[in-house]
């Protein structure tokens, strides 16, 4: 049984093959469906998730992220995890009470105190009709096996909960490369799907009650694509699809969420700029930009009218499927659509993105923006994003592009589009850090560990 408790599984566990290599094993794979979308109209067998997590759990998973954050920050001495922390909502006194809430758990149990607090996370679900309900599905379809897509969801804490009550072998796959020291693992599962050894230290130094044997190394599906040649549609049906100009090259400038990138309209112009430089040197150069998948503002439409014969929006396709935030999903054809975009552009521009992987999946460099704006009130600094702890992993500074100043941008692409090699290799170094090797072959690692845990 396959937990989908919201749409980030998607794209790792519907779209790829990996149903296909489970049916291959013979196993009878169902989809525990949390999401809007329809998963049979993919020919996926599904059952819905219904129920929905107390509040009191809501409130003690919020205090638990805190609490862990500051004792990553005193375990390591280092204050950047105080800027995996954001702050709450206060605009209604709903929210007001919620937050004095967690402010009182924090100091409640705070340091070695937040083992009680997990504690209090499973035995608040356990007394909800939702619980009940995950035992009730649990008992009639008695899988061999509960693998769910993602570790951070709140949502999936009472299947997993009740899988266990039952016997039921449970496993969490850690879905993105920068989750761990975010404080983002909610679910204790059996087992712990991870995309690397390096993940996989991480794992064990961040959480003293997993045990090594219980992490599971298999990378992630997320970059199979890539490595599909029947995906790739040749150069000139890719412009007629999508209206381009012909004898243009294309750069991709790949959009931030406005969390990471509040000035991202900013750098956007300021890559446009340097391509219109470029073009007077006798350049024929053009931005295909997509935007962040979650990011629906209308920020960029100032630029993108500025700049209309230079750069070409090419959107993802997600789909609004629901009406809550998170029901932004995305469509099986975009995964198409981002290799494409890949395939037929030279280079992409983005601030600190895991796209550096993608594009050095097609053996093409990436240029990390990282100046701030000079003419705009700050809103974030920029030197900030790239002392996450995930950018640690580089294994080498030239791994990108760094774009240390607005001036530069148009010498840089210049050179970067007459020798790429030197990034591309080391960008190279640094995803077989991040992810295991073959790459393509994630989706059949996952199943070959699930099938000999469940032999």
């Amino acid at each position: 049984m396959i937990l989908l408790p919201d749409g980030v599984g998607l794209r790792n566990f519907a779209y790829t093959s990996f149903a296909a290599i489970g049916e291959q094993m013979g196993w009878k794979m169902i989809y525990w469906n949390k999401t809007p979308f329809d998963l049979s109209s993919l020919g996926l067998h599904e059952i819905p998730l219904q129920g929905k997590v107390s509040t009191k759990t809501n409130i003690y998973k919020r205090a638990r992220k805190e609490i862990e954050l500051a004792n990553f920050e005193a375990k390591f001495n280092d204050p950047i995890y105080r800027n995996y922390s954001f702050p709450p909502a206060a605009k209604t006194l709903k929210q007001k009470i919620k937050n004095r809430w967690v402010a009182n758990l924090i100091r409640k149990y705070k340091g070695a105190g937040i083992s009680k607090l997990r504690a209090k996370i499973k035995a608040s679900e356990k007394n909800t009709a939702y619980y009940k309900s995950c035992l009730t599905t649990l008992d009639n379809e008695r899988p061999d096996f509960l693998f769910c897509t993602n570790q951070r969801s709140v949502q999936a804490i009472t299947p997993i909960l009740a899988a266990q009550e039952l016997n039921i072998p449970t496993a969490t796959f850690i879905f993105s490369w920068d989750n761990i020291p975010k404080a983002t693992l909610v679910l204790e599962t059996d087992y712990y799907f991870v995309w690397s050894e390096h993940m996989k230290k991480e794992l064990l130094t961040y959480y003293e009650y997993i045990e090594e044997s219980q992490i599971v190394i298999t990378g992630t599906p997320q970059f199979e694509a890539h490595f599909d040649s029947s995906k790739i549609m040749d150069r000139s049906s890719f412009l007629s699809k999508h209206n381009l100009p012909e004898a243009t090259d294309f750069i991709c400038f790949s959009g931030d969420d406005i969390t990471t990138s509040p000035h991202d309209p900013y750098y956007l112009d300021a890559v446009a700029t340097a391509v219109a430089e470029l073009n007077s040197k006798g350049y024929n150069l053009a931005i295909l930009f997509r935007r962040c998948p979650v990011d629906i503002s209308t920020r960029y439409d100032e630029v993108l009218a500025k700049h209309e014969n230079l750069i070409f929006s090419l959107p993802p396709l997600w789909e609004k499927q629901g009406g809550q935030w998170d029901t932004l999903l995305p469509l099986k054809e975009d995964t198409d659509r981002l290799v494409n975009t890949i395939h037929h552009t030279r280079l992409v521009v983005n601030l600190g993105s895991s796209m550096a992987f993608d594009f050095a999946c097609h053996n093409k460099p990436c240029m990390y923006i990282a100046f701030n704006p000079s003419s705009e009130t700050l809103k974030k600094d920029v030197n900030t994003v790239y002392k996450y702890v995930h950018f640690r992993s580089m294994p080498s500074s030239e791994a990108v592009c760094w774009l240390r100043s607005k001036e530069t941008i148009a010498a840089q692409i210049e050179v970067l589009l007459k020798n790429d090699k030197r990034h591309v290799s080391e960008a190279l170094e640094w995803f077989e850090k991040i992810n295991e090797s073959p790459p393509q072959k994630a989706s059949q690692r996952i199943c070959s560990a699930i099938q000999n845990m469940i032999a």
